[in-house]
């Protein structure tokens, strides 16, 4: 009797759904995308009380030590994130994928909460650091497997015709967060004095966010749930021995979407107003308009993408024009053309470097199968974070600050964007496997005939 090839790429369906289904599947993706938004919402306002916490927990005679110890703590997160990304992933791919999300949300939250209650370092000295650094690590170690398992979800709940849209959540959720983040940090500056600000005001936007996070719990709690096929063999051991070279290339591929959010969305604040000598409140509307034309940009971006043929060439479409454009853009921002069209620039570019995110992310969910595509995709976010963007604020900073040269982002962008143009070349083309599983299964049947 003839068994056909089965593709590990073949969609199965991750929850029954009822009569309601459209209304069920709406809340399963913002139980999928909550966490996402937690996360960036922290990462957003944290960019935005980096001097305060720099001041508070980080005490020293130079402002500027200060505040790179800041963005060192802020960068020490991501050191945790492929331990995260292993224990959440696995979890995930053993125990279902309700599992690893109410984890990490809870985790994430716990986090949050050591920032809003943390005293500074004149109460407690010592540990008062230790304490910020602890929530650092605490959400980092949380959203090294939150972001690769809610991708998987989302791309699992969602139709392969639609498969970059329904990914492309993710990002939106993360641009939503910045936006809510901004605006949140403005209100707070705009309403508090410096001083009032320094002494609390600053926890005042961490202290929103850990609202979000108890209704993210339990929105995850109520999700219905799949048995996922196990490995006989560990995860990592499986993808190491089967699926390398996706892999690898996945990390080198994570370099150029981490290193542009983490610059344009996270740092340009810090940027602006710290080496540009803008107005703080330019600083805070970049982080709006960017955010909102990537909440806006993508997903329409993506429904392009879902049509097959074209995902490779809008990924590769946006990665050259992307290296072709980045030093024209820093160099008309550090020459001075007005901050309304400063504004357009950077957000301009923001989208033109994201825009295929969705189909980038896809394409690497489709390389491995099911049972440890967890486990596969929070390690690849996870590492490719760590190498090229948690510490690029760190990098970058103390590069203008040994050169003196404002376009220190635009080396370390170009850098980091032919890499990901190199891991792009050689990428596996799985819907081109996909299509030869499907022929052999084609002539197989035929051949039975």
């Amino acid at each position: 009797m003839h068994n056909p090839i089965v593709s590990p790429l073949a969609p199965v369906p991750l929850f029954e759904l009822s009569a309601r289904a459209h209304t069920k599947k709406r809340r399963l993706v913002l139980a999928a995308a909550i966490g996402n938004g937690l996360a960036t919402y922290d990462f957003t306002v944290y960019s935005f009380s980096a001097v305060a916490i720099g001041k508070l927990f980080f005490p020293s005679g130079n402002a500027f030590a200060s505040l790179l110890l800041s963005l060192l703590t802020f960068g020490a997160g991501f050191a945790m994130r492929p331990i995260g990304a292993l224990f959440i992933g696995h979890l995930a791919d053993r125990q279902g994928r309700k599992a690893g999300l109410t984890c990490s949300i809870a985790l994430m939250t716990l986090g949050t909460a050591l920032m809003v209650f943390a005293p500074p370092y004149s109460v407690m000295g010592p540990v008062a650091t230790l304490l910020i650094v602890a929530a650092r690590l605490m959400q980092g170690f949380a959203v090294g497997g939150e972001i690769g398992v809610s991708s998987v979800v989302l791309m699992e709940l969602t139709a392969r015709k639609n498969r970059c849209y329904g990914v492309s959540w993710r990002a939106a959720s993360q641009a939503a967060a910045v936006l809510a983040g901004a605006l949140v940090g403005a209100l707070t500056t705009m309403l508090l004095s410096p001083e009032v600000l320094l002494q609390w005001g600053w926890r005042i936007p961490f202290a929103v966010g850990l609202l979000i996070g108890p209704v993210g719990w339990y929105l995850r709690r109520q999700m219905p749930d799949a048995a996922i096929k196990k490995s006989r063999r560990p995860a990592m051991k499986t993808l190491l021995a089967h699926h390398s070279r996706p892999f690898w290339l996945g990390i080198l591929l994570m370099a150029t979407p981490t290193a542009g959010i983490y610059i344009l969305v996270f740092y340009m604040p810090i940027y602006l107003v710290g080496t540009l000598h803008m107005p703080a409140a330019v600083s805070l509307l970049s982080a709006c308009l960017s955010s909102t034309l990537i909440f806006i940009g993508v997903p329409l971006l993506a429904r392009v993408a879902d049509r097959q043929r074209l995902r490779k060439p809008i990924q590769y479409w946006t990665m050259i024009s992307s290296i072709v454009l980045v030093h024209p853009v820093f160099l008309l921002l550090t020459t001075g053309i007005g901050e309304p069209l400063s504004l357009l620039l950077i957000g301009g570019y923001s989208l033109l470097l994201l825009c295929s995110n969705a189909a980038t992310t896809v394409m690497m969910l489709e390389a491995f199968p099911r049972h440890y595509r967890a486990t596969s995709i929070s390690t690849i976010y996870s590492l490719g974070t760590l190498i090229f963007g948690g510490f690029c604020p760190f990098i970058v900073t103390w590069m203008i600050g040994v050169t003196g040269n404002p376009m220190a982002p635009a080396w370390y962008l170009l850098a980091v964007m032919c890499i990901s143009l190199f891991a792009l070349i050689l990428f596996p083309d799985s819907l081109q496997r996909l299509r030869s599983i499907r022929s052999a299964n084609h002539c197989a049947d035929a051949a039975t005939r």
